[in-house]
């Protein structure tokens, strides 16, 4: 039988490096008509035989999202390579009439999948309409993967106490949302009102504050706790271990390599009464990869919660989020402020930066992270384009979906 809490605990034994690996989704659009409908083969045809120096690979979504997945490298040598291949494939996508989209949500198009697998079928089965749909059809986001570091548990901290600034300040998808109203994370949003056995954050922060109002957080400091020893009472991995068990299945794989969806409700737990047998590592291993919480540990640490910026702005997240989570003092100097919205994601992706408690959060996130960025041989380039995003959008409180709103009035 797979033995669950040492599978958590290896998905937070890693590289103890710094290195960063991004993936980037793009919704793909007509360059003459956003609202037509883009079939995968004219993606594919507009790509074929591209050659990306960076190495990334290109993938697609179940709605025609393309997926650029980049390897993992220093921060300033993964963002250039990038920014070089998703060049190329803008390129591309251009001399055949397409574009890439600017925003983490399709405001101009139902939701259509295009994709039919067997895991694409129990995914639309298990999470339901219309959210489901919209999720994997109609969203695009920046996914940024980041070593664990020398301590794993600092590192996991870290990103989650700054996740909902983050989600503020890059809030790139206004609603409307069905039944949500209009939210400036509006992809945010639909992954909220998805089954929380599977999208809600795992465990807690296991922040610390002292009685007196001075700030005593091992987050910001560098002392997480464990540091890199074995993992005890208080570490993450007892959290993940849980959130394993007690996740909705979504399928199982028969001995035939067939695939079998659930009926809703069976947990982890309940996989033997379901599929008749004891579940094995790879079971376990696969259940993992059906779960999406904000921040997902596998060896690394994926930071799913920042909605798409489009093929320009996106090195601006990537920055700032690996200057807070990997630099001891951006961490600090950022900690304070993080930890008045800590826990808030509906808050922050409902007003964005027009919170005043976010706005300032943010605007010392991105003063720490400048200043960080140098000691990660950031180019002066790199470091001018999150000093524009400050100025054009932080300082004033606004959410970069507040320019995608005056376009559509």
């Amino acid at each position: 039988m797979a033995d669950v809490l040492a599978y958590a605990e290896g998905c937070f034994t890693g590289s103890p490096g710094d290195q960063v690996g991004v993936e980037l989704e793009f919704l793909v659009h007509d360059v003459t008509d956003p609202a037509l409908t883009v079939p995968i083969a004219r993606t594919t045809g507009a790509l074929g035989g591209l050659t990306l120096p960076g190495g990334s690979v290109i993938t697609f979504e179940p709605g025609g999202q393309v997926e650029l997945s980049a390897p993992p490298g220093s921060l300033p040598a993964a963002v250039a390579a990038l920014q070089e291949d998703v060049d190329r494939v803008r390129s591309a996508l251009a001399a055949a009439g397409l574009t890439l989209g600017r925003s983490g949500l399709d405001g101009h198009r139902r939701p259509l999948r295009q994709l039919h697998t067997p895991r694409y079928d129990a995914m639309a089965a298990c999470l339901g309409e219309p959210y489901g749909a919209l999720m994997m059809c109609s969203t695009a986001s920046i996914q940024v993967n980041l070593d664990f570091g020398a301590d794993p548990v600092t590192r996991w901290r870290r990103s989650h106490l700054f996740g909902p600034a983050l989600v503020a300040a890059f809030a790139n998808s206004p609603g409307p949302v069905p039944w949500f109203g209009s939210w400036l994370s509006g992809r945010q949003a639909v992954w909220l009102a998805l089954d929380p056995s599977r999208t809600a954050p795992v465990g807690a922060a296991h922040l610390a504050v002292d009685g007196s109002g001075g700030h005593s957080c091992a987050v910001c400091d560098g002392s997480g706790g464990s540091g890199g020893k074995a993992p005890g009472r208080g570490h993450p991995s007892a959290d993940w271990a849980d959130y394993l068990q007690t996740a909705k299945l979504m399928l199982v794989k028969e001995i035939d390599g067939s695939c079998r969806q659930t009926a809703d409700g069976p947990r982890f737990r309940d996989f033997r009464q379901v599929a008749g047998r004891a579940p094995t590592p790879d079971d376990l291993a696969y259940h993992a990869t059906t779960l999406f919480p904000p921040v997902r540990p596998r060896g690394f640490m994926e930071i799913r919660y920042l909605d798409a910026l489009g093929p320009v702005a996106w090195p601006v997240a990537v920055a700032v989020a690996y200057a807070l989570i990997v630099d001891d003092e951006a961490a600090s100097l950022a900690a304070a402020d993080a930890m008045a919205v800590a826990g808030q994601w509906s808050e922050a992706a409902r007003c964005g930066l027009a919170a005043p408690a976010f706005r300032q959060a943010a605007v010392t996130a991105f003063r720490a992270a400048a200043a960080a960025l140098p000691r990660w041989g950031a180019p002066s380039s790199l470091i001018d384009q999150v000093t524009d995003y400050a100025v054009r959008f932080v300082e004033p409180g606004r959410s970069p979906a507040a320019d995608l709103l005056l376009e559509t009035r």
